[in-house]
This record gives structure tokens, C-alpha cells and sequence, in this order.
């Protein structure tokens, strides 16, 4: 089948860009959140397209006074995967690696978003991971820091972006679980686990992004920190796998208390602190959601609107829903810099070097 894509020269196989290849779980997805210099104010967005599945699916959150507030959104792709709209939710690519714009309209939340790259995307290393022989996860993740204009609107109460809003936006393509669980057992004894910190930080000049991957007893299968100075180019990025971060857990939940971060430079070390100053549930956005999980089938079109009390979340709820946050925090450098970063943390099943031997231990 031929679709708008393939008046691009973007192929990749012989086939129409309508076909990934022949994996079922092949997605692509945008990611974003933004927030105010002190830490409110915060959204979030995604949008994610799987072609084997014949779905396209877009969230959007925002926090105000202590409620988060999500829009979930989902249609059969119908295999055209340049029509980046779905519902109420559009994606506008202004200006490749640059500019993009966020349109939202439906069910009482309204915005209109567009990021401006500090600095040209970075490339992470390849994330492949295997559980035995089965591919688990195999993806390219491009990230970039940035900073916002435009406005958000709540149930007719419309807000400016204050002045100096910054943010995240990443874009991942590869293979990862989406859809329907895949309830094949990866055999006798295999006790599956996942760890996952992500700290991209806006400083004054620069930006700071660490991530790192661990297997349940604690080594690193993916690490990485990066500096990139406001206007670099592609080689312009100091980059190196030698950082660690320490991060208590707060008490009753697998959620960072806080963190330390150090980053092995020529000129010395970098530590960079991290003081939490709001969670976001990122089921918001599907991450780990029951129902709008990534690539499930709603239908033709579904959307829907879901509030919630952030305070009255259960940290542990047996579903697991609420395990997945960033933190966004007030980040200090030992170099003399304030500025204010996300600190994303999923733990799922047993991590030995904080001590959580089943999946529904706490801190």
C-alpha cells in the first residue's frame, strides 16, 4: 500500500514505508514535557504509532494545584503513519531537529506548545536487551532539551507559559513491548526485572543527560551522560559512560527521594544534586497504564479524559500503574550552577542493591 511517506526518499527496505519490517511490537513515538523555571506548570505529551498493530495513540497531561490532568487518545492507523493527529491531539514538525509544534482540543483541555532545540538532538546508544533468547527491547532514541511558547487551557481557565519554560523532548523508533501482553513465559526459572533512571537537566548554558539501564543485580546493560553547550552541533557534546548516580528511595514507594549525580570529566568530576519539587505519574501518558497502555486497540476513534488527585495515589498499587514518575527537581552542580531538570525513575521487580527481592517491595 502506498501512503504519503513514500514520496520521501525515506525507505529503508525495498517495501513502502507503510511496512516496518515484520516485528509486531515496531513502534514510533515523540515524547515531551515541559515546566516553569520553579518547577510549575508542568505538561506532557505523547504520541505513538505501530504499524503492525494498526494503531496510533497520543496522550497529553498538565498539573495544576495538585491534580493531574490526562487526555487519552486512540485511532486505527489505517497504515498512512505521516498523519501525525489523532483525535484531539496534533503534531506539527516545523523545523526537523529543531521546532516542533504540540496542538491539543478536546474534553476541556486545550494548548498550543512549540519547542525550540537548545542544541541539536543527541544520539543514545542502541538499547537492545534480551530476556534468554527473546528481543526484548531494541531501539534508537534521539533526546533534546529546549525551551516553550505558547499556552495551556483547563475547563476555560487559559494560561501563558511563563517566561523561561523549558523542557525535554525525545523521539525512540525500534522494537519494545506495545499492544497486548505477550503472555508466553520466558521459561522455567527466568524472574524478568527492569531498572531505569533518565535525568535530562536544563542549566543556565548547557544541558546535562544521564540514563542509565541496569540488569536486577545492579550492573549497567546501558549508560551514559552527556553535556551539551546551548548551540553545538552534533559533535559538540562531551560524552561519556563513566557517571553514577546515587538515589534514595522515598520511604513506602520505589519513587527517588532525591539523587546525586557525578560525571567523570578531564577537568575533574561533576556532581550535580537533585531535589524533587512535584511528581508527574506518567501513566498520564500511558506509561504503565491499565487501560491506554502504548498500541492497544480502542477502535476506529476513542478519547477520554481521566483527573486525578496526585496526593491520594498509592505508591504501590497492585497494578503496578503508579510505579513509573519524574520528578522534576531543583538540580545544583558542584561547579556553581542552578538549574532545573526531570528525574525519571521506573523499578519493576527485584533490584538486589537496594534490596527489593519481590516485585511488590518497597523502600
Amino acid at each position: 500500500m502506498l501512503t504519503k511517506g513514500d514520496d520521501f526518499p525515506l525507505h529503508q527496505t525495498p517495501e513502502p514505508v507503510a511496512y516496518a519490517g515484520t516485528d509486531r511490537n515496531f513502534y514510533d513515538r515523540y515524547f515531551f514535557n515541559g515546566y516553569a523555571p520553579d518547577g510549575s506548570g508542568f505538561f506532557a505529551v505523547a504520541f505513538g504509532i505501530y504499524p503492525h498493530l494498526n494503531v496510533a495513540d497520543a496522550h497529553f497531561s498538565c498539573i495544576r494545584n495538585g491534580v493531574q490532568h490526562n487526555l487519552h487518545t486512540s485511532r486505527e492507523l489505517n497504515m498512512e503513519r505521516f498523519d501525525l493527529t489523532v483525535g484531539p491531539i496534533s503534531i506539527e514538525v516545523v523545523e526537523p531537529l529543531k521546532v516542533l509544534r504540540v496542538k491539543v482540543c478536546g474534553e476541556g483541555l486545550s494548548a498550543e506548545l512549540t519547542f525550540t532545540g537548545r542544541a541539536f538532538p543527541i544520539e543514545e546508544p542502541r538499547f537492545t536487551y534480551r530476556i534468554g533468547p527473546r528481543t526484548f527491547m531494541d531501539y534508537t532514541r534521539l533526546t533534546q532539551n529546549g525551551h516553550y511558547t505558547g499556552w495551556i487551557e483547563i475547563d476555560g481557565q487559559r494560561i501563558d507559559l511563563a517566561p523561561g519554560t523549558c523542557g525535554t523532548r525525545d523521539r525512540s523508533w525500534g522494537v519494545r513491548p506495545v499492544g497486548t501482553s505477550d503472555t508466553q513465559p520466558h521459561g522455567h526459572g527466568v524472574v524478568s526485572s527492569f531498572f531505569w533512571q533518565w535525568t535530562p537537566v536544563n542549566l543556565p548554558t548547557r544541558s546535562l543527560f544521564f540514563h542509565i539501564n541496569a540488569d536486577r543485580h545492579g550492573a549497567p546493560w546501558n549508560t551514559r551522560a552527556v553535556i551539551a553547550p546551548d548551540g553545538a552541533g552534533h559533535d559538540g557534546f562531551y560524552e561519556t559512560p563513566s557517571c553514577a548516580m546515587t538515589s534514595p528511595m522515598q520511604p513506602g514507594t520505589r519513587w527517588p527521594a532525591s539523587g546525586t549525580l557525578t560525571v567523570q570529566r578531564p577537568e575533574g568530576p561533576l556532581e550535580l544534586t537533585f531535589e524533587p519539587m512535584l511528581r508527574f505519574q506518567m501513566r498520564g501518558l500511558g506509561y504503565t497504564s491499565p487501560k491506554w497502555g502504548h498500541g492497544l486497540h480502542h477502535g476506529a476513534l476513542a478519547v477520554e479524559r481521566e483527573d486525578f488527585l496526585l496526593a491520594t495515589l498509592d505508591p504501590m498499587a497492585p497494578g503496578l500503574e503508579n510505579l513509573h514518575v519524574q520528578m522534576i527537581s531543583r538540580v545544583t552542580t558542584s561547579d556553581g550552577e542552578t538549574g532545573i531538570g526531570g528525574f525519571e525513575q521506573l523499578v519493576i521487580g527485584p533490584y538486589e542493591p537496594w534490596g527489593l527481592k519481590e516485585y511488590f517491595d518497597a523502600g
